[in-house]
């Protein structure tokens, strides 16, 4: 199983796009993303331009793991949507790399993630969307203590029909709580 202790969090750079590249050409990895196609290289460095434009606290991480004295990069990080007054924002992951699937690093890219959050950006309140389909992404987050808030009904449509989208959310006391072992 992945361990946060072989696991980390590091600024995403330039040099990292061509694995979302390679991962967002795989219909499996496209399967639970709000993405419908493929990405081209030009367009991933598009985007990473607007990223490098927007607030510090919304660029994402890249999550490396360690193997054989080497970091890999296996996917990526970032909370976006922030919302200053409420102390609350959007959660996104993506693990690209299949090899990665079923190991725990997301959980462990979650955790992190989240202890960033309330540790270090004062969030009140951490929420995501996730294709209701998508039972191993909820038991990831159910693992680090997000509980489910609602159901968007055949909220987007992709692969030719409309799929549920659950919100689901963790509070900074209940994160307090988890990290006292009180569960």
């Amino acid at each position: 199983m992945g361990t946060e202790q072989n696991l980390r969090l590091r600024p995403l750079e330039r040099e990292d796009l061509h694995w979302f590249v390679e991962w967002f050409a795989d219909p499996e990895v496209l399967e639970f993303l709000g993405l419908h196609n493929p990405l081209s290289q030009a367009r991933e460095e598009k985007w990473f331009d607007k990223v490098l434009e927007s607030p510090e606290d919304e660029h994402p991480f890249a999550i490396e793991v360690a193997e054989d004295g080497h970091w890999r990069v296996i996917g990526n990080i970032a909370f976006f949507g922030f919302h200053a007054t409420f102390r609350s924002a959007e959660i996104g992951i993506v693990l690209g790399d299949k090899s990665a699937w079923g190991k725990g690093y997301g959980t462990g890219a979650m955790r992190k993630m989240v202890d960033h959050g309330f540790k270090n950006l004062n969030l009140h309140r951490i929420h995501l969307q996730v294709i209701a389909e998508n039972t191993r992404g909820i038991r990831c987050y159910e693992k680090v203590g997000f509980v489910r808030e609602g159901c968007q009904r055949d909220d987007i449509w992709k692969n030719g029909r409309f799929h549920d989208v659950y919100t689901m959310s963790i509070l900074f006391p209940e994160w307090e709580k988890l990290n006292r072992g009180e569960r």
